[in-house]
């Protein structure tokens, strides 16, 4: 069973920056995609970045350019550096596993998430 901790989020103003993490337990990383999702209050979680087994990244337009996904497989880390930040930036942003090399934009390709972390973006 692979456990997901988010870690990172927190309160930043308009045009900052935050860097989120995910360590990964119980199982390894490595060959595997992972991904970041997000959910505002009241909305369906989104796709925001995934990163396949072999380390290629693809991003949700909203993002692209502004956050880069990274990963660490020696330590089991996954990163989520967000720059730009804008307030429809608002989530709580969720670390997702997938036992298989190809990532994937579709949420029911994860089957492991963690409890997520709040982003509020605000002046």
């Amino acid at each position: 069973q692979v456990r997901l901790v988010e870690r990172g989020g927190g309160l930043v103003q308009p045009g900052n920056s935050l860097k989120l993490s995910c360590a990964a337990s119980g199982g390894t990383i490595r060959g595997n995609a992972m991904a970041w999702f997000r959910q505002a209050p009241g909305k369906q979680r989104e796709f925001v970045a995934t990163v396949s087994g072999g380390g290629l990244g693809n991003y949700a337009d909203s993002v692209k350019g502004r956050f880069t996904i990274s990963r660490d497989n020696d330590n089991n880390m996954v990163y989520l550096q967000m720059n730009s930040l804008k307030p429809e930036d608002t989530a709580t942003y969720y670390c997702a596993f997938s036992p298989g090399p190809l990532r994937s934009r579709s949420i029911d390709s994860y089957p492991y998430w963690g409890q997520g972390t709040q982003v509020t973006v605000s002046a």
